[in-house]
């Protein structure tokens, strides 16, 4: 029974294949699924044809299928290499180097500056109001600060 339905793989049948592992990559993301659901769709357009005996397509859709893994995770990692910003959850450190006017005075090495909508505690030498600082280095979740004049 199994070895007649082997023999009957039309063309549809891989399509199904395809659209079947394409629908479990959605469910199950990981970028596996994709690829051997592009790999099916080929062999039953390829099928579509062609008139050759189901050990071919077999082979054909497991060749696809290990090219176009290696060859899709290599452009996926490259991709995602390339995109996003890698200072995303480290907020502080997206301030180094920049230059603020402090509004409140430094005092004791402790002290508060506003950027943007977020208050932000700084630590640094003693500075009064109104000094041009520089951010220097991020410790925590403190912005380590010194004049902006400094080297």
């Amino acid at each position: 029974m199994i070895a007649g339905l082997v023999e009957e793989l039309r063309p549809w049948t891989w399509w199904i294949l395809g659209l079947l592992l394409l629908g479990l990559e959605i469910l199950a993301p990981g970028t596996v699924f994709l690829w051997f659901g592009i790999s099916a769709i080929l062999v039953g357009t390829f099928a579509l044809f062609t008139d050759f005996p189901w050990q071919v397509y077999i082979g054909l859709f497991l060749v696809l299928s290990l090219v176009s893994l290696v060859l899709g995770r290599r452009l996926v990692s490259r991709l995602s290499e390339e995109s996003g910003d890698p200072n995303l959850n480290r907020r502080g450190s997206r301030y180094i180097g920049r230059e603020f006017t402090l509004h409140a005075p430094i005092q004791q090495g402790e002290g508060r500056l506003s950027i943007d909508d977020t208050v932000w505690r700084v630590s640094g030498p003693d500075l009064p109001a109104g000094t041009r600082i520089r951010v220097d280095r991020v410790d925590g979740a403190r912005l380590v600060v010194i004049e902006a004049g400094e080297a």
